[in-house]
């Protein structure tokens, strides 16, 4: 099993733990990649250095070293090669880790095989004009459709398979995975969903309305999201740089 190292080196203990994963990974006799732009900060260890597109292809599982935000940045690559994910939290709460500093000794149920694989579901959003995608993009915790820098709410038209399902006029649209569920979409006031079940969640935030509630929706469900003539958009994968929305485009969620 060869392994692949990605440590978010903004975060407080991350270089630190690293380093400890790479002392354990050794004494297991085991391969483990990173990434050649930190090959500066690991010529102690005995990694392999390759760029970050050929570590994945070339490892077995990823590992990530920080917190949350480090796994949802790392799950948007590694879905690209198919390969699994093992958490490592390296300081505050991840709920998504699977392992903690004080855990690192278990590393070697991996090579054993006395370990469960979690499956989680994501979202492809894609930006299209004219059946064209012009940005795609995927998410682990949720997708959402604000007002673009206006104070005005937003006008904004779902159809669900080419059929209307709803219009809103609000700040925006939360459209989340189980796993999100917890995030945005929670203090929005969405529901809780198990991650096991796969689903996708509709949450309007500050919608102007008395009756508007949350949809939960079948992941084959195709969802296309516009923005009323007049109203400006934008759209943000998992928190990342919002992307503006323009009149003649839409958004597809599947």
């Amino acid at each position: 099993m060869i392994f692949a190292l990605q440590p978010n080196l903004t975060r407080n203990n991350s270089y630190e733990v690293t380093l400890e994963i790479c002392e354990e990974l050794d004494s297991l006799n085991a391969r483990y990649l990173l990434d050649l732009s930190v090959k500066d900060r690991f010529l102690q260890t005995k990694a392999d250095f390759l760029p970050y597109d050929e570590m994945l292809r070339s490892c077995d599982i990823l590992i990530t070293i920080g917190g949350d935000g480090t796994i949802i940045h790392a799950a948007k690559s590694a879905v690209l090669w198919d390969k699994p994910i093992l958490g490592v939290n390296a300081g505050r709460l991840a709920f998504m880790a699977g392992l903690e500093r004080h855990e690192i000794h278990l590393l070697g149920n991996l090579l054993s095989g006395n370990y469960s694989v979690d499956k989680r579901m994501m979202l492809k959003t894609r930006l299209v004009k004219d059946d064209k995608t012009l940005v795609s993009e995927f998410c682990i915790n949720d997708t959402v459709v604000s007002r673009a820098g206006r104070t005005k709410p937003v006008e904004l038209l779902v159809e669900c398979h080419g059929r209307h399902l709803a219009k809103y006029v609000a700040d925006g649209l939360i459209l989340a995975t189980p796993t999100g569920s917890t995030a945005y979409s929670l203090s929005a006031g969405g529901p809780i969903v198990d991650p096991v079940l796969e689903s996708i969640l509709l949450t309007p935030i500050c919608a102007h309305s008395l009756f508007a509630r949350s949809f939960i929706l079948n992941t084959d469900s195709e969802l296309t999201v516009k923005a009323a003539p007049g109203s400006e958009a934008s759209f943000s994968c998992d928190g990342e740089d919002p992307i503006d929305i323009p009149e003649d485009c839409c958004l597809s969620i599947g």
